[in-house]
């Protein structure tokens, strides 16, 4: 095997499309504390590596947690083949890089509170390493363990939580170093993208997560009705940006251009609803791509003068 054959699958695994979700989340703390004169690089790069790291480390864990639990073996999944059920990466393998991610992702974290340490306090400093444990549980234990939370329906709330508020408010909070309203809406936004993102995800594997016993909401709703929950989602992620912008940034008017990403989440959804299993794989990348850009976009436009 040459060094391209034996790179494939763990780039695979890596599973690179859902990084995007989780720059997302640090670009859009950073344009906040942007907005109020705060934004500081060095802290918004650290933050950045630290939930890169834990996207990384979740998706391997789930590659492992669905091939232990026969999730991947069942003929039906729709989404590409995972790097341990092809073989080409064994158990063992896995787990050993499972240990040593989670040990860079911890050291990636402590460099950040030990940076920022002499300006937010012990007990600041505390909450955020505890923040951080619960993050790196979610990431393990999605369907690592004997109780994933992923197989019992509680993969859009973290998706949200993870995603959302503690992403956002987090990389604002680090940055800014104060408490306030402004980021809890832009930051609820992030998150129902996030769960919208899940959802697509578990839409196209309805049928397989079904037969595994894997109950997301997905399969506790239905195809149908959970095109009609993914709707709701958009349409509420829409308003928080927009409550926002009329709270915060309202003129000029151009700070408004980021709903032009909105058309393209609409246009996505409408195409949504016309697909099933497989066809719905590309809409996961896209999806996902789209709250990207939404967080580059609306970042620009609210700091705009």
């Amino acid at each position: 095997m040459n060094l391209i054959d034996h790179i494939r699958p763990w780039i695979s695994a890596f599973r690179p499309r859902t990084l995007f979700l989780a720059a997302a989340g640090v670009i859009l703390g950073s344009g906040l504390a942007m907005h109020i004169g705060k934004f500081e690089i060095t802290t918004a790069l650290l933050t950045l590596s630290t939930a890169l790291l834990l996207q990384l480390l979740s998706n391997l864990a789930n590659d492992l947690g669905d091939y232990q639990k026969g999730t991947d073996q069942t003929g039906l999944r729709m989404g590409p083949v995972r790097s341990v059920q092809s073989g080409k990466i064994s158990p063992l393998q896995m787990k050993k890089t499972i240990s040593i991610v989670t040990l860079i992702t911890m050291f990636s974290g402590l460099v950040l509170l030990i940076r920022l340490f002499h300006t937010i306090g012990f007990m600041v400093v505390i909450l955020f390493l505890s923040v951080g444990a619960l993050s790196l549980l979610s990431a393990l234990f999605y369907t690592l363990g004997k109780r994933p939370y992923g197989y019992r329906g509680w993969g859009d709330f973290f998706a949200f939580l993870f995603f959302g508020p503690i992403a956002v408010i987090g990389t604002y909070y680090l940055q800014a170093q104060i408490i306030d309203f402004r980021s809890l809406f832009p930051s609820i936004g992030m998150g129902l993208l996030s769960a919208m993102i899940l959802n697509v995800n578990n839409m196209r594997d309805i049928e397989n997560d079904a037969h595994s016993n894997k109950r997301t909401i997905a399969v506790r709703l239905g195809l149908k009705n959970a095109k009609v929950y993914h709707s709701t989602l958009m349409l509420a992620m829409y308003a928080c940006f927009l409550i926002y912008s009329f709270m915060y940034a309202d003129t000029p008017w151009y700070r408004f251009a980021y709903v032009i990403i909105y058309a393209l989440q609409f246009i996505l959804l409408i195409q949504i609803f016309k697909k099933k299993d497989k066809e719905l794989d590309p809409y996961l990348r896209k999806t996902a791509m789209s709250a990207f850009l939404l967080s580059i976009v609306f970042s620009v436009c609210i700091n705009l003068n």
